[in-house]
């Protein structure tokens, strides 16, 4: 509640920082979970976490096998060339099998249903990327102070 007696709108931030395929599900679940509750919900993509909503990209993440120390197999063998691709690709028939939307149609729901998709505008000069290098979906490219602005009162999880 407010000061004044009303209820005070639920919020949540999201940052993305990473750009695998197993790392780009985790803040788009949060969000869409998010906004299914009637919370506001925004996501902040910066360094590696644009490759989620770069036009270029979005279609060809992979898994990060190495070094992950969940990974199903060990080290040596996930660094073999195609280990990878084999599983990011046994992984996206399981989400299918799931129902689980692929990563640019989940944008567009997300962004259908409400959410503010943002760009982070060290990371893209850092890149060198341009807006028009990334999805429609992201509202616009801002700062990380412009982001803390957007999020005060928010619950901030950074993926």
């Amino acid at each position: 509640m407010t000061e004044s007696g009303t209820a005070k709108r639920r919020s949540l931030s999201v940052i993305c920082s990473k750009g695998s395929f197993d790392m780009a599900y985790p803040g788009l679940i949060l969000a869409n979970a998010a906004r299914m509750a009637g919370v506001d919900a925004r996501l902040f993509f910066t360094f590696w976490g644009l490759d989620i909503v770069n036009k270029k990209k979005v279609d060809h993440l992979h898994l990060n096998l190495v070094g992950n120390p969940s990974a199903p197999i060990p080290a040596m063998i996930a660094g073999l060339p195609g280990v990878e691709a084999l599983a990011t690709v046994q992984m996206r028939k399981e989400m299918e099998r799931l129902d689980i939307p692929p990563i640019k149609e989940f944008i567009e729901m997300l962004d259908d249903a409400g959410a503010d998709l943002y760009g982070c505008q060290m990371a893209m000069d850092m890149f060198r990327l341009t807006r028009d290098d990334l999805l429609p979906q992201v509202k616009d490219v801002i700062t990380a102070m412009d982001f803390m602005d957007l999020s005060e009162g928010a619950q901030i999880v950074f993926v």
